[in-house]
């Protein structure tokens, strides 16, 4: 919701303030540049991705709209708690978190698993490193490919308005004096769409996925550690101390103390 605001707020200030200026909205609009700075940009892109990551631009624009980051410290709490529950009842009391309850993280889901069936440290270890690594490669690349189209997309503005030009000039003998302004105005309309896209829609969303990918690591290599110090069975207390280090001092600390032997386990 946030991003659609933005988006609204980009636009609509450069429209407002272009009609500010006494111009229309209906000057603004023209199919040709559109073509040539839309459809090269995509040319562009198609030319430097693989159709199958071109493919996922539909679940990359949801993730850049809808991702929400999830609470640092409910994590640490579910950690504690689930350290409780084992410590109490032993490791399979914990198995129906693995394979029942459809509000917990999928990583936490496998993580938990992996210590049901037995698997080493080692093991654990290395099995979540390599899907954070995809995951991690999966959130490069939908950056990748915005920037891609934000670098690409005010060189194909500049070429569609050099192209009106030629057109433009290319018929002056015979053109019609009255309609000289217009064409001109036609031909930067190419310009103004490469910048104003690659400004306020293609850049912003690779940067907003940089940011989404960057939380998401914190996060993971959180519930990684809890992961590994839930299978080496390390006290539910000192679970809370050292994954509160992950806290970057905006959200509230956890009390260790509020941890408590019969606590049900909270949704994540």
């Amino acid at each position: 919701m946030g991003a659609l605001i933005a988006l609204i707020i980009g636009f609509g200030s450069m429209i407002i303030g272009f009609m500010g200026e006494g111009g229309h909205v209906g000057a603004l609009i023209s199919w040709t540049p559109a073509v040539i700075v839309f459809g090269g940009t995509l040319g562009s892109v198609l030319l430097a991705f693989p159709l199958e990551y071109i493919k996922n631009i539909g679940k990359i624009l949801k993730v850049s709209f809808t991702a929400k980051s999830k609470d640092l410290t409910t994590i640490i709490v579910y950690f504690s708690t689930i350290a409780a529950k084992v410590k109490r009842e032993g490791v399979l009391s914990i198995e129906s978190e693995a394979a029942d309850s459809s509000d917990v993280d999928p990583f936490i889901k496998k993580g938990i698993q992996l210590i049901v069936d037995g698997e080493s440290y080692e093991m654990i270890r290395d099995t979540l490193e390599l899907e954070m690594d995809a995951i991690a490669e999966r959130h490069k690349t939908g950056a990748a490919i915005f920037n891609s189209a934000g670098g690409t997309a005010p060189t194909m503005g500049i070429v569609g308005t050099v192209l009106g030009l030629v057109h433009v000039l290319g018929g002056l003998a015979d053109a019609d004096m009255s309609q000289l302004g217009a064409s001109i105005s036609s031909a930067f309309l190419a310009t103004l769409y490469g910048l104003a896209s690659a400004n306020l829609v293609f850049l912003p969303i690779a940067t907003r996925l940089k940011k989404i990918a960057q939380k998401e690591e914190m996060e993971k290599e959180l519930i990684l550690e809890g992961i590994l110090m839930l299978q080496q069975g390390v006290r539910p207390n000192l679970i809370t101390e050292k994954l509160t280090g992950f806290l970057n001092g905006t959200e509230i600390v956890v009390d260790s103390s509020n941890i408590e032997e019969g606590k049900a386990v909270p949704e994540l």
